[in-house]
């Protein structure tokens, strides 16, 4: 049966090492007002982001429509987006489901396909718009759900995380911002006159939005403040914060980031067959801790002597790298081994049930016992030159013995049966 040697926890680590990005705006009036992509790319500046931005939003604008855009296709075949933001028409997402299956989501699924596709290192951002300031009054009748603020706000919140999930995309939930702002700040004025469109607040606070969804950011570093009082701004990144920044993960930002992960087993003593576990990478590079190095998803290796390897994957996606280790225990091979010109061991019996005995021609200092899972099980503060120790009570099964011997390290797998 294959063993698995674990003795240490993975450590994981991103490193993100561009420095400069570049944002499709596609949508509608929604973006169009008070020039949105702009007020992005000033929010971003002001902390020292820098931004590349390009938009295509025709007023009244839905994805179905976008699809077959052709301004919109190109825009989008152009390649090399990092991100690429999706704004449905404001009111189509709170429709009735049946509405939402057949002219919402498909064409939402489309775009990101085409995103993909055309940008492999891209994200899709959805834009999570917001309820009418008092309901939409149009629709009302029909369905009833949105003749108020919180209804049609809810349905929207639901179809934009929806569309979100399904495409394994992030979102950028500046609903949700605007919802913590009428409920906790209602003296800010978030609307243009007609209720719907937003004001220079209402476009500011979804700029910050945007800049803590793609930079992942705290939005208190943000010092440019557009027209709004400084009190004004203050508010709106602090609800910024509380909304996104406190909570990315509610919004699948860094959901799908590149993860480093492995499990190994053993063909023989000294030969491990190594299992990528990684997601969402495209490329690996393992270190095996002896000088030899791999580029296959799933290597086999062989140790030529036995020691202690810190075995270390390095998986990687567009520039995005994720590091896991793990330190494994190669026994040596014999029970009789030379460990430097002067000192051999003999332990035996090999594989043993009751005393396992272990002899050496120099001082043994310390003997470590672990598990086959790595774990230490048993010190033994030795200084002689042999040592009985009682596997008696041991459960069956493997164990490693880590011998210190004038300055040297004999490691040795154990059977207990």
């Amino acid at each position: 049966m294959k063993k698995k040697f674990l003795f240490t926890t993975l450590l994981f680590s991103i490193i993100t090492l561009s420095q400069s990005k570049s944002v499709l705006f596609l949508g509608n009036s929604y973006t169009q007002v008070n020039d949105l992509p702009q007020l992005f790319v000033n929010v971003a500046q002001s902390t020292n982001d820098i931004f590349i931005v390009d938009s295509n939003t025709p007023g009244g604008h839905t994805l179905q429509q976008h699809n077959s855009n052709q301004t919109s296709i190109a825009k989008i075949n152009q390649g090399n987006w990092d991100f690429v933001v999706l704004q449905e028409q404001s009111q189509l997402p709170s429709f009735p489901i049946n509405q939402v299956n057949t002219q919402v989501f498909p064409f939402a699924q489309s775009l990101n396909n085409l995103i993909i596709s055309q940008n492999p290192c891209a994200e899709t951002v959805f834009y999570m718009t917001w309820g009418r300031q008092n309901g939409d009054s149009q629709n009302c009748v029909a369905n009833p759900a949105v003749c108020t603020y919180e209804g049609m706000d809810d349905l929207l919140k639901y179809r934009y995380m929806t569309m979100t999930i399904n495409n394994e995309a992030i979102v950028s939930p500046v609903g949700a911002v605007w919802r913590y702002l009428r409920t906790n700040h209602p003296s800010l004025n978030l609307y243009s006159s007609d209720g719907s469109h937003p004001s220079i607040i209402g476009s500011y606070a979804a700029a910050c939005a945007f800049y803590t969804t793609l930079t992942r950011k705290n939005p208190l570093f943000i010092t440019f403040n557009s027209t709004l009082t400084s009190t004004d701004a203050e508010i709106i990144k602090l609800a910024v914060k509380n909304v996104v920044f406190d909570h990315l993960m509610d919004w699948k930002i860094g959901n799908y980031d590149v993860v480093s992960n492995f499990t190994f087993s053993n063909n023989s003593t000294n030969e491990l067959n190594f299992e990528n576990n990684s997601l969402y990478a495209t490329d690996y590079t393992w270190n095996f801790g002896d000088g030899n190095t791999s580029s296959a998803l799933n290597p086999t290796h062989s140790y030529s002597s036995g020691g202690e390897y810190t075995v270390t994957l390095t998986a990687s996606k567009c520039g995005n790298f994720s590091t896991s280790q793990q330190t494994i225990i190669i026994p040596n091979l014999s029970n009789t081994d030379l460990i430097s010109e002067n000192i051999k061991l003999n332990i035996y019996p090999n594989p043993t049930q009751n005393n396992l005995i272990i002899e050496s021609n120099s001082i043994m200092e310390s003997i470590f016992i672990y598990d086959i899972n790595g774990r230490l099980i048993e010190f033994i503060e030795n200084k002689s030159s042999q040592k009985t120790i009682d596997f008696s009570e041991k459960r069956e099964g493997f164990y490693f013995l880590k011998i210190h011997s004038n300055g040297k390290t004999f490691i040795k797998k154990i059977i207990k049966n």
